[in-house]
């Protein structure tokens, strides 16, 4: 009677217990851009331009505009910000201008920022659009004029992960 009695009172204390030190979870959409012409992965936590933080299912936070030089920033001028070329017809995934080298908390990479400045890139023939995979190439295509790049007033803070998902 009395171990019944124990494990009665014991019990609710060990299940509370348990419960306290599982970890806490969340779901973040991954999605995938070029880098050098290879593919990483990487999460919008938050953007600074209310529509494309919902379709992102990010937060929505307009101070990141804070970050933005007062001037036009050449993509050789290193800040927190870095370039991220965006193609608003979707005609393919984002390019990033850098990432953790190697990946994850190894990284020697001192221009890494996941803080980024959009940069639209607009085929000036969309039908003559080819896959564009480093920023190098997305120069290259606006110096030969088959596409324009646009800067945009958006900030997006996405952070590049330490691995593809399988």
């Amino acid at each position: 009677m009395l171990n019944r009695f124990v494990l009665l009172i014991l019990l609710p204390l060990l299940l509370v217990g348990c419960a306290s030190t599982q970890e806490n979870s969340a779901r973040l959409p991954v999605f995938q851009a070029w880098h050098d012409g290879e593919q990483v992965a990487y999460i919008t936590t938050d953007v600074s331009d209310r529509k494309m933080a919902k379709e992102m299912q990010a937060n929505y936070a307009p101070r990141l505009r804070d970050a933005i030089p007062r001037y036009p920033k050449p993509p050789q001028v290193k800040t927190v910000l870095e370039r991220v070329y965006g193609f608003p017809n979707k005609e393919q995934q984002n390019v990033f201008a850098s990432a953790p080298v190697p990946l994850g908390y190894l990284s020697r990479d001192r221009h890494y920022s996941p803080l980024w400045l959009m940069y639209w890139v607009v085929w000036q023939k969309p039908q003559e659009a080819y896959e564009l995979t480093s920023e190098e190439a997305v120069l290259a295509a606006e110096e030969a004029g088959f596409v324009r790049i646009e800067r945009s007033n958006i900030v997006v803070n996405c952070p590049v992960l330490p691995f593809l998902p399988e």
